[in-house]
């Protein structure tokens, strides 16, 4: 029989690893990594010790259980805070969902929602007609009065006082009609703005609706490091913050535009592990004061929550606030 010799370094590290598995791992261990990098091991954790992240392995090496790093004061406080941000949130979102759900009971089909729409555009024009015809009406009144003023005034015959005062109330009605046909013509555009983000959103939930009855659902806001919020002084730079903010959302999320109005801004879920999906919401303070609170959405996976905890994430929220004072002071200029 042939005698195998083994070098002497490979009979000493088999030793070795076999030592340090029976000894390391013979009871639960606790595994950390300290500020130079060093991993220790140890069946106890010295106070010096005890801020560091640090792993439970059972017997088999794996890892049971996780302590994450303690956190600072100011860090805990900013957790807080986050959690009541993101409470106020989800008030608005519920909204949302609760409008989505009277969307989708109002409407059967797109051509429904169309056909109501339509219905609501024919009654504008209906009303637009009458408030045209009325205009007509009155500007030939205008005319014949002003027609028979002046011909009084040619022929050197004082004008009736009632003639002057049907004048000036004829005058005055036109210009209310006028304001009328602005505000109206106003409302209409309002209204197929809404309209049309309704349809948008029809299609949409209509299309995801197999999904959610298998119980998809948007995915919850995901936990973050930083705040992403913004203190508007006045309801006037408010808004124009906000609308700031809603090419902030669009260009930094990789996912389309999903719903929009003047509490909500949110882009679609994320579908990939790498898609990030940015929400913002109008939060009031007081009745004068508001804040706008950005998040970011991850996938609802592990990669997805890595990535909601990166320095890519970190740094869409750290740029949040000066992007939008830098326009702000654009449009100042």
């Amino acid at each position: 029989m042939k005698i195998r010799i083994f070098p002497a370094f490979m009979i000493v590290t088999s030793f070795f690893s076999l030592f340090i598995s029976q000894t390391v791992f013979a009871k639960n261990m606790y595994r950390w990594i300290d500020d130079k990098g060093r991993i220790h091991y140890s069946e106890t954790v010295l106070p010096k010790d005890i801020n560091y992240r640090r792993e439970s392995l059972n017997k088999a090496a794996s890892v049971k259980e996780v302590v994450e790093e303690a956190k600072t004061k100011e860090e805990q406080e900013m957790e807080k805070r986050l959690v009541r941000l993101r409470r106020d949130q989800e008030k608005i979102i519920t909204r949302q969902k609760v409008y989505d759900n009277a969307l989708l009971n109002t409407y059967h089909s797109k051509a429904d929602l169309m056909m109501a729409i339509k219905s609501k555009m024919d009654a504008f024009e209906t009303q637009n007609q009458v408030v045209e015809g009325n205009l007509i009406r009155l500007k030939q009144e205008l005319e014949a009065q002003q027609k028979n003023a002046a011909e009084m005034d040619r022929n050197a015959q004082k004008v009736p006082k009632k003639l002057l005062d049907g004048i000036k109330s004829t005058q005055k009605q036109i210009q209310e009609l006028h304001i009328a046909i602005n505000e109206q013509k106003e409302k209409q555009s309002q209204i197929k703005r809404e309209d049309e983000a309704d349809i948008a959103r029809f299609l949409f939930l209509t299309q995801s609706l197999t999904e959610k009855r298998k119980g998809t659902s948007i995915p919850s806001i995901k936990e973050a490091n930083e705040l992403g919020l913004f203190y508007c002084e006045n309801d006037r730079q408010c808004n124009k913050a906000w609308e700031i903010a809603r090419t902030f959302v669009e260009y930094y999320s990789t996912t389309p535009p999903d719903v929009y109005n003047d509490k909500l801004i949110m882009n679609r879920p994320p579908a990939t592990d790498t898609d990030i999906s940015l929400s913002l919401s109008k939060i009031p303070l007081t009745d004068d004061e508001s804040q706008l609170f950005l998040d970011v959405h991850c996938r609802e996976s592990s990669l997805g929550k890595d990535l909601c905890v990166s320095q890519k994430v970190k740094d869409i929220r750290a740029t949040f606030i000066p992007y939008v004072n830098d326009a702000l002071s654009r449009t100042a200029q």
